[in-house]
């Protein structure tokens, strides 16, 4: 990978990372009426798997979607306005955070409910293959979808049918406040689709560079009509399920598991590594730093000026 490659790999991780931490110290004003997920140590994963998707390839998230869509190109303005639930916002205010979506670059959209996106990234994937075209489709989920019936009956409609998905199992252990061992029998999540013949990885989510080369794989198989693929990404959720930081970690979280993982950084570890080699100077990367603070700045600025829906318009969307 070009050292100039590995810098726009930084810059979507710090842009992700800056956003989130902007989101988190605002959050208590009280003027974003939308619950909040934050990704604040999955940058890792959005930002490797999509540098490997071409802007018309097909995106499908989660609840915790906000690194997916910025890692996917989408507008940061209409994302904060959003969370501000304005007219000017990429659902018209009508969404929230869990509702995201820019089909200008290929994001088709969030779900709040579990699972919710992982059969309709599988049926964008089949109107890939009857349209003729190498259109890619890729979901992110939690360890928790992965319990979803629905997950295994799209798996399998994706083999039988050799669909250009790709299926993205971010695990980071929790499912709200409850570990993965309390509700899985077997831990090992990526064994799951072999039943059905996919070929399945097991990644460390925090490291960017592994995710960009196993998604890589998985995305030009993909491509090339080899049919499906899945990846576990094990990753941590530093903060609470939702909202600004996590108060009540100590109740659910073992204290050496919290301190293990806060020290794996996948921003901070990155920027170290190519502090390193010499890739980039730490003049650079402050110069990189305040350009996103900036644009950040303007997102929320937008945001804040942007008009309300107007209430006469209320059903203005809604199909019945």
């Amino acid at each position: 990978m070009k050292n100039e490659q590995l810098i726009t790999l930084y810059e979507i991780m710090l842009k992700i990372r800056l956003v989130e931490l902007k989101i988190e110290e605002l959050y208590p004003q009280d003027e974003m009426k939308t619950p909040v997920h934050l990704c604040i140590g999955q940058e890792a994963i959005p930002a490797g798997v999509c540098a490997n998707l071409n802007k018309g390839d097909y995106v499908f998230s989660n609840h915790r979607g906000h690194g997916h869509y910025i890692a996917k190109g989408g507008d940061l303005k209409s994302m904060i306005a959003e969370l501000y639930c304005k007219e000017t916002g990429c659902s018209k205010g009508r969404g929230g955070s869990m509702h995201l979506i820019d089909t200008s670059v290929g994001f088709m959209g969030s779900s709040s409910i579990v699972g919710g996106s992982i059969p309709i990234a599988t049926g964008a994937a089949l109107t890939s293959v009857l349209r003729k075209e190498k259109k890619v489709s890729v979901v992110f989920f939690g360890d928790a979808a992965s319990e979803e019936g629905v997950l295994f009956e799209s798996m399998n409609f994706a083999a039988l049918k050799i669909l250009p998905v790709v299926y993205i199992c971010e695990n980071n252990f929790y499912s709200v406040c409850s570990h993965q061992s309390a509700r899985q029998a077997n831990d090992d999540i990526s064994m799951r689709p072999k039943a059905f013949d996919i070929p399945s990885y097991r990644v460390d989510g925090s490291d960017v560079l592994k995710v960009c080369a196993a998604s890589k794989k998985a995305i030009e198989d993909a491509r090339s009509g080899k049919g499906p693929s899945f990846l576990e990404c094990k990753t941590y959720r530093w903060r609470a399920h939702a909202g600004a930081g996590d108060p009540q970690k100590d109740a659910y979280r073992k204290r050496d598991e919290w301190n293990k993982w806060i020290k794996i950084d996948p921003l901070k570890n990155f920027e170290a590594a190519l502090l390193k080699k010499n890739i980039i100077t730490s003049r650079r990367s402050g110069e990189i730093a305040e350009r996103i603070n900036k644009d950040i700045s303007e997102a929320f600025e937008f945001a804040k000026k942007s008009p309300l829906p107007n209430k006469k318009e209320l059903e203005k969307y809604l199909i019945g």
